[in-house]
């Protein structure tokens, strides 16, 4: 394990209207604040967007399996900000339902408000963690 400490910077709070694009939008915040690191919680609604629910077998490197919301759902779920080449990179996990169905998943990809969308984005200071490609998983992990 790895960590670093840091304090809270800058807090944000941001509604997303009616078919706005959530992780292009978090990245624009991200961008036009300078926030290479942060952390985030979402609410509201979404209408469109494309999860990873996990990996078909526990084998590296993974392969994804994927599920779309292709309609209106709840959603509830927190990510973090952090700069991959001097670019900010989101990493979102949420729960997502829709009457007695409920995923749970990491959204990727396409990302649509349905009506409103509430985000709190609170900055973290002193530090300097980025995201890189790691070699065994593919995948653009954390590193401190």
């Amino acid at each position: 394990m790895k960590y670093q400490t840091g304090k809270s910077g800058r807090i944000i709070v941001a509604k997303f209207d009616d078919h706005d694009d959530v992780l292009g939008n978090l990245v624009d915040i991200a961008k036009k604040e300078n926030i290479s690191a942060g952390v985030f919680y979402l609410f509201g609604g979404m209408r469109e967007g494309k999860i990873v629910v996990g990996p078909e077998t526990d084998e590296l490197p993974p392969k994804p399996v994927w599920r779309e919301l292709g309609e209106s759902h709840e959603v509830l779920g927190m990510g973090t900000i952090f700069r991959q080449e001097d670019e900010p990179k989101i990493h979102f996990h949420g729960a997502f339902g829709k009457k007695d169905t409920v995923k749970v998943g990491c959204l990727r990809e396409k990302s649509e408000t349905f009506i409103v969308l509430e985000a709190i984005i609170i900055e973290i200071e002193g530090i300097n963690a980025t995201r890189e490609i790691d070699p065994a998983s593919g995948m653009v992990l954390l590193k401190l």
